[in-house]
């Protein structure tokens, strides 16, 4: 039912945008995005939010790369992309300072760094399918498919500025609370949960941890790795990357919480 009203909202939102608007240029590029196959329907459920006004939206997923095949002048994302960049880095330092009020600068702004660097943006961004909703040369949409996070981080911050303009600071704020601060955990260990992890094993007489690859899948350009970390013969935690390093120490952080979960010194 809910899938239905949103088509019909799309269809009548299209029709204002390209009938009732006086705007030519305007209606040049929504046929762009027609011809793309551009599904309105399904992006407003990628966002979960239903724009007033596609304009700054569209804007958004208007790479400078495409900007050569338009007959016409408009503007890229990048401009929206500044201020989605500037909007993202308050919206995730207010929740950090809130969150944490006995925790320091230094270790807040450590902390947000993480969350904001276009690795994790990007990856975000993919978890979206961003990049089947924008506009951008074939040579771009290459370097996407190689792996390249800047284009996908850049995007994903400028629907975070037409959000901003098209909905206000409430709805930029919670899609940026949805899709990035969920789970803070992941983010909140030391930089090394490995060193931790074996530290704490020597400590208390425990095996050394022995990671191994339980799970490989994906393309080649977007490969995933899944690890585990085991202690002697049972297994402590799990955790799945890009890279069987990042795998590695996400399920060093997993065993880590669960060692600090069992509260029983010297023992897991």
């Amino acid at each position: 039912m809910t899938q239905a009203v949103n088509q019909i909202r799309s269809r009548f939102q299209l029709f204002r945008l390209t009938i009732l608007s006086r705007d030519a240029h305007l209606k040049e590029l929504i046929r762009h995005f027609r011809e793309k196959g551009f599904d309105f329907a399904k992006f407003q459920t990628t966002l979960g939010y239903h724009p007033r006004d596609w304009r700054h939206m569209l804007q958004a997923l208007v790479h400078r790369s495409y900007l050569q095949f338009l007959s016409f002048q408009w503007e890229s994302n990048e401009r929206l992309e500044f201020l989605g960049d500037s909007i993202l880095n308050f919206v995730v330092a207010e929740k950090l300072y809130l969150l944490y009020p006995n925790k320091e600068e230094g270790y807040l702004t450590k902390v947000r760094s993480r969350l904001v660097n276009r690795k994790i943006l990007a990856l975000h961004a993919r978890d979206l399918q961003l990049a089947d909703y924008l506009l951008l040369s074939h040579s771009a949409a290459q370097s996407i498919g190689n792996g390249s996070e800047s284009i996908l981080a850049d995007a994903f911050e400028a629907v975070i500025g037409a959000l901003y303009l098209d909905g206000g600071l409430e709805v930029a704020g919670q899609f940026v609370r949805d899709k990035l601060l969920n789970d803070l955990d992941s983010v909140m260990f030391d930089d090394n949960y490995k060193s931790t992890l074996l530290e704490y094993a020597q400590a208390h007489g425990l095996d050394i941890p022995r990671y191994g690859v339980v799970k490989e899948e994906g393309p080649e350009h977007d490969r995933r790795f899944t690890c585990e970390v085991c202690l002697g013969r049972q297994t402590y935690g799990s955790g799945t990357g890009r890279s069987k390093k990042e795998a590695e120490q996400l399920a060093a952080a997993e065993a880590l919480k669960s060692i600090e979960s069992a509260h029983i010194p010297g023992k897991i």
